[in-house]
């Protein structure tokens, strides 16, 4: 009986998430936050905080530049810091929206070459973050989430309504 029970639990255990399924979790996340972006009036975008917290463009950057090289360095085992990009930091939402779209394309071109046991496996993201791969990759997710809810509060504070937090299509 003891065996049924550990076999049943494994058997569930995998079919919950499937990286496919997480992938998608995370781009309807993307989604969101790029519309949250898009909401947000140009100057306010790069100039404006609250408390003392960084301009959403900012917080949008380290979530740019933390997710392509991301999902790159779980596919390939090699980590640059992710404020290191080649690309110029965008100075216009227009620029800004761009630089988020390549960034998709960059996770799902990378996505598929992650190594299915490369989710298991203690790395070190970025020099920085050290934990079994899928928590680096939730601590992406969670990121995200936690910095596009400070835009909710730029955007509010505004008088700007943000786009409903629970449609990620």
């Amino acid at each position: 009986m003891e065996k049924n029970t550990v076999l049943a639990k494994e058997s569930i255990q995998t079919q919950v998430l499937t990286a496919d399924a997480l992938l998608d979790h995370w781009q309807g996340h993307r989604k969101l936050t790029r519309r949250v972006i898009e909401a947000f009036p140009e100057k306010e975008l790069f100039e404006y905080s609250v408390g003392g917290m960084r301009p959403f463009a900012d917080l949008a950057k380290e979530m740019i530049y933390m997710a392509g090289p991301g999902v790159q360095g779980l596919a390939t085992n090699e980590w640059k810091r992710f404020e290191e990009s080649d690309t110029p930091p965008p100075t216009t939402k227009e620029t800004l929206l761009q630089l988020w779209d390549e960034t998709t394309e960059q996770i799902n071109d990378y996505w598929p070459q992650i190594p299915a046991q490369r989710f298991q496996e203690k790395i070190k993201a970025f020099g920085q973050w050290e934990g079994a791969g899928y928590w680096i990759l939730f601590y992406f997710i969670d990121n995200e989430i936690h910095h596009r809810g400070q835009g909710y509060v730029y955007l509010r504070s505004l008088g700007v309504e943000p786009p409903p937090f629970w449609d990620r299509q």
